[in-house]
């Protein structure tokens, strides 16, 4: 298959699991400031959604000594194409397999990027379903708006960090036919890179570890697609003692309106407050910054992202 064939087979960004050395703050963090709903627990795991995250959650919180991405999870666009793409994997040679699916989640592929993030393919889900309480009068919104905190939408997107960005790039590139939007270099070295396999800016972001470390997360964004918000809720972080690290304020790259903040476990994360750029473009030209562009890159007003902490701090900590 050629890349133009398989780009669509890969639908969008799903899930992710947080391990956290703090489960009460990163619960009161998610569940009573960001308003993400609870919806199943088993054993040292809670299970989270956005009211409008289609599926029974996308935000998994898993007590655990250290803060780390334990496992992000990918739909694919049909049970064909999650065939088709864990042969292409399995050929590769990276570390995967296929498991048993968790809560929510069925038959999955799991495998490894070149620098140790481990991501999972599904296509079988089990869609929320609210109960008759909790239904929302808008019915492409799967459940009533929350009345606590200020409420994220849904997940948006991952950052991971790598020792090395352009093998986990081209394995996204290859094997499951995600597209590279914008990426940033310095010289021969790429620094970032910034995929979709959709109309989104990106939902999956690769920034070199400014330690070299492998197999780390930068942050975890969740979206609102309302840049007061971001105003608004750095007011609510500022109240409650949580560390704003950079904004409000909106990248160049992918234009998003941005707002940084650490959770109590430590986990870096990103409020998205509009969908930035969105790519229409079927044969569109992947967009190059150098390193020259930093601070356009990086927020357009002028805010500034602190270099001591947003190029090198990521989970788990170095």
């Amino acid at each position: 298959m050629t890349l133009y064939e398989i780009k669509h087979e890969i639908a969008h960004l799903a899930s992710a699991e947080l391990q956290t050395p703090d489960p009460e703050g990163t619960l009161w963090f998610f569940k009573e400031l960001l308003g993400m709903y609870e919806t199943h627990r088993s054993g040292a795991s809670v299970y989270l959604r956005g009211y409008e995250d289609p599926y029974l959650w996308s935000l998994k919180v898993t007590e655990g000594p250290v803060a780390k991405m334990v496992h992000a999870g990918m739909r694919v666009s049909s049970p064909e194409a999650l065939e088709r793409r864990a042969a292409v994997l399995a050929e590769s040679g990276l570390p995967g397999g296929w498991m048993d699916g968790e809560f929510g989640y069925g038959h999955t592929y799991w495998f490894h990027t070149p620098d140790g993030h481990e991501m999972r393919l599904h296509w079988e889900v089990e869609h929320y379903h609210a109960h008759p309480t909790m239904q929302s009068k808008i019915l492409t919104r799967p459940s009533k708006k929350p009345l606590q905190g200020i409420p994220v939408k849904r997940i948006d997107h991952l950052n991971l960090l790598a020792a090395d960005v352009t093998p986990v790039k081209e394995t996204f590139e290859q094997h499951l036919g995600m597209q590279t939007r914008e990426r940033l270099v310095d010289g021969p070295v790429e620094h970032g890179a910034w995929l979709s396999s959709n109309l989104l800016a990106h939902e999956l972001a690769i920034m070199r570890d400014g330690h070299g470390a492998r197999g780390r997360m930068h942050h975890i964004a969740f979206f609102y697609g309302v840049q007061q918000h971001n105003f608004d809720a750095a007011e609510m972080f500022r109240d409650y003692n949580v560390m704003i690290e950079a904004g409000p304020d909106r990248h160049g790259l992918t234009q998003g309106a941005f707002l940084y903040v650490f959770e109590p476990g430590g986990h870096r994360v990103e409020l998205f407050g509009d969908p930035g750029i969105l790519e229409r473009e079927p044969d569109f030209d992947t967009k190059t910054w150098t390193m020259e562009d930093i601070d356009t890159v990086t927020a357009i007003g002028g805010a500034g992202l602190p270099r001591e902490t947003y190029f090198t701090y990521g989970t788990p900590p170095v």
